[in-house]
């Protein structure tokens, strides 16, 4: 009776966890790009009652399972689900959704100051102190015109060829000078803008003779073997762990990495028609095993009332 008590306890525990997971995803239904999580249960040790024996070489005796009692459940996993979610039209210039693989770059740097137009380097401790990764494109500028995400971690992009305009390997801060216009982001991950008047190109930029208009460079893309082993650090922010892998970068549209849209966010993936049927599970299990304890708490009293 006890054995089963605190196997229901551990049966508490795990639903009771899952049930924090669905909170989670629900709360963030509508938070841009996030990714819901799901819990799986898996069975804790078992207690040996009887050994397993082989067919008997003399006859008389067919042989016998193990005879195993289960002491309980634990968590298995809390998953991470990465699939997209749905690009929702917003119309804002600053805005840009992933349709396919791919993280942008976000980033802090040292002193909290604005950085150069090129990074020295995005090694934690040289200039650049914090590399994470994010899909949630809705994206501002600061007042000095670097592009930022919304908690004020600098857009890492790829710089422009000053020949050509297209994307280079050089790690380039994506900045947009105050006073420009028409800014625009395209399916390759390009930032576009009408520079203003007597605007100097820094490093990194490039200039279409034909329109005039500057591309400021390229949103830097990033992709890993398992996405599923990002460690979420808050503000629809991740970070890079061992089991993540490390990061593979490019730009968007090429080599497997997903196009950007402009005008559009990503939306959440949680499905609440998914999340309220786990949610009624979660339940009805924790509602299993608060009644094997009352069983167990009643076949007690039943084992004091002998005395009596």
């Amino acid at each position: 009776m006890m054995r089963a008590m605190y196997s229901a306890i551990s049966g508490l525990k795990s639903n009771q966890t899952s049930m924090d997971v669905i909170a989670n995803n629900l709360a963030n239904v509508n938070t841009v790009a996030y990714k819901g999580s799901r819990t799986t249960f898996r069975d804790m040790l078992s207690q040996l009652q009887r050994g397993g024996a082989a067919q008997s070489t003399n006859g008389g005796f067919a042989g016998a399972n193990s005879a195993q009692v289960g002491l309980g459940v634990t968590i298995g996993s809390i998953d991470k689900m990465m699939g997209g979610g749905a690009l929702q039209t917003t119309s804002r210039s600053l805005d840009v959704g992933i349709q396919g693989e791919g993280w942008m770059r976000v980033g802090q740097v040292a002193g909290g100051t604005d950085p150069v137009a090129t990074p020295t380097s995005t090694t934690a401790g040289t200039g650049w102190t914090t590399t994470n990764y994010t899909r949630a494109g809705n994206l501002n500028q600061n007042s000095n015109g670097y592009m930022t995400t919304t908690d004020g971690y600098y857009i890492v992009g790829k710089a422009a060829d000053a020949t050509t305009g297209a994307a280079t390997a050089t790690d380039n801060y994506l900045y947009v000078p105050p006073g420009a216009t028409d800014v625009a982001i395209g399916e390759d991950g390009g930032v576009t803008f009408t520079p203003p008047a007597g605007y100097a190109l820094p490093t990194g930029q490039y200039t279409n003779p034909g329109t005039g208009r500057v591309t400021a460079g390229y949103l830097s893309m990033s992709k890993f073997a398992n996405e599923g082993g990002l460690d979420k650090v808050g503000s629809n922010r991740y970070a890079a762990s061992a089991a993540s892998g490390a990061a593979v970068q490019g730009t968007s549209g090429k080599n497997g990495f997903g196009t950007t849209v402009g005008g559009t966010l990503e939306m959440s993936n949680v499905d609440l028609a998914t999340e309220f049927t786990s949610m009624i599970t979660a339940q009805r299990g924790f509602q299993a095993n608060s009644r094997v304890i009352s069983t167990g708490d009643q076949m007690l009293q039943e084992l004091v009332d002998l005395k009596r």
